[in-house]
């Protein structure tokens, strides 16, 4: 036995457990028993490269590149590790092929090369998340029945001992929540977490939903991540914050541009503003997230910024002494079932490409972008989303079109499937589909 292994018989951990989350935004995984643990690190355990395209109702979408022939390994790093229930460790994983070379697929990998494109500039980027979702009943239908009172005293206390529960285990997990509150909607949860690396914060975000889930099982619950788990009623958001940094400090803050920004940073934000329709697909490209993505939800209908503008696609948090973690911008129409290492990584790419051509800043939009008349919302149509995320070179260029080739596959298989049920029929068949 190595000391690790020891460490983690003595914790009680008996089996360890890898993830993948696929096109779809599904986290999927894989056990090994607790003596495999080497195994798993160093030649990893086989996968069918049918994991990148399962479906969220665990259809395949398969596309000409992957078929039922092959094979692929799944790899955690045991540096990595983290008690996430009693007797089982958790890990992230990377994708590989069997000669150890990271997989196209590999939404992980991806991320990683952006951060590392980012480091090449002289930048350090860091992403926070913010994660939304909805306590169930154990028959998946609304938790409570007494009125709703959105960040009440009386909804957070009703059930505080599943909220000390999920912030002890997230400690014990070793995941830094920085807030959780009662939210807008019925049942609504929001939990965010501490800005940190790009890589480490999508790890964070399958952590977390890991925590809460599981959490929540402890007290009789379930948990929604879906974009609208209920039809007609508030839906859940998955907002990244992103900052960066250079030698000369934050890009966001200390120059003479609005609100403090220095010329990179205005160019970040343009970057990210550009893109928006090409990547919409990957940030809200589900069945479910047009019938979030509305003007009026506080979720980023419409392709603009503006100082802490809630209705706009990018809202801007200024550097001020109620502001601990420094001006950053949050992309706000992200919802859960993006891949959050793929949405980082839209994100982060967009803002890069930003800076390397030196974009110009839009004005800013300092009111409800509804009323604003030349202004229009961004086409949440998912066919239309669809098909100008499979036709974009900017998106192929920033993600790589094998891999938006499988994510245009995954959703085509969602449009086809439910595209024409009722809302209500669609939301309960994915009530629980990015649940962990």
């Amino acid at each position: 036995m190595t000391p690790q292994i020891d460490d983690l018989r003595a914790d009680g951990v008996e089996i360890v457990a890898g993830s993948l989350t696929d096109l779809a935004g599904v986290t999927r995984a894989k056990y090994v028993p607790l003596r495999r643990l080497s195994s798993f690190q160093s030649a990893g355990m086989g996968v069918s490269p049918s994991w990148s395209v399962f479906c969220v109702d665990s259809g395949i979408a398969f596309t000409p590149d992957i078929g039922v022939v092959g094979d692929l390994r799944i790899r955690i790093d045991p540096t990595e590790l983290q008690v996430v229930e009693q007797g089982v460790a958790w890990a992230p994983a990377s994708l590989y092929d069997q000669y150890g070379q990271p997989a196209p697929l590999c939404t992980r990998t991806l991320l990683a090369r952006a951060e590392q494109a980012a480091a090449a500039q002289g930048l350090t980027a860091k992403i926070g998340a913010e994660l939304e979702c909805t306590m169930l009943a154990p028959d998946t239908q609304h938790a409570s029945a007494e009125p709703w009172s959105p960040y009440g005293m009386r909804t957070s206390l009703d059930r505080s001992a599943f909220l000390v529960d999920l912030m002890t285990s997230a400690e014990r997990a070793g995941l830094v929540i920085d807030q959780l509150h009662t939210e807008y909607g019925h049942d609504q949860l929001e939990v965010a977490l501490a800005p940190t690396t790009p890589v480490a914060a999508a790890d964070a975000v399958i952590l977390a939903r890991i925590v809460i889930g599981r959490a929540a099982a402890r007290h009789g619950l379930k948990i929604s991540f879906s974009p609208v788990p209920f039809a007609g009623e508030a839906g859940n958001g998955a907002h990244l914050h992103l900052s960066f940094a250079d030698d000369a400090g934050p890009l966001l803050s200390g120059g003479d541009g609005p609100h403090g920004m220095r010329q990179a940073g205005q160019s970040a934000i343009a970057g990210v503003l550009d893109t928006l329709p090409d990547l919409l697909g990957v940030y809200a490209g589900s069945v479910l997230s047009a019938a979030r993505l509305k003007p009026g939800n506080w979720a980023g209908a419409a392709k603009c910024w503006g100082l802490e503008n809630r209705e706009a696609a990018v809202r801007f948090i200024a550097a001020t002494p109620g502001n601990p973690h420094g001006a950053n911008v949050e992309l706000k129409l992200i919802d859960p079932s993006a891949n959050p290492y793929l949405a980082a990584a839209a994100f982060l790419r967009s803002a890069l490409r930003g800076i390397d051509l030196g974009l110009q800043l839009p004005a800013e939009i300092a009111d409800d972008p509804a009323q604003t008349a030349d202004l229009q919302p961004l086409p949440t149509d998912q066919r239309t989303v669809l098909k100008t995320l499979q036709t974009s070179a900017v998106a192929a260029e920033l993600l790589t079109p094998a891999v938006i080739e499988g994510v245009a596959a995954v959703r085509n298989h969602e449009l086809v499937t439910y595209g024409d049920r009722p809302p209500t029929e669609i939301c309960q068949a994915l009530r629980l589909a990015w649940s962990c």
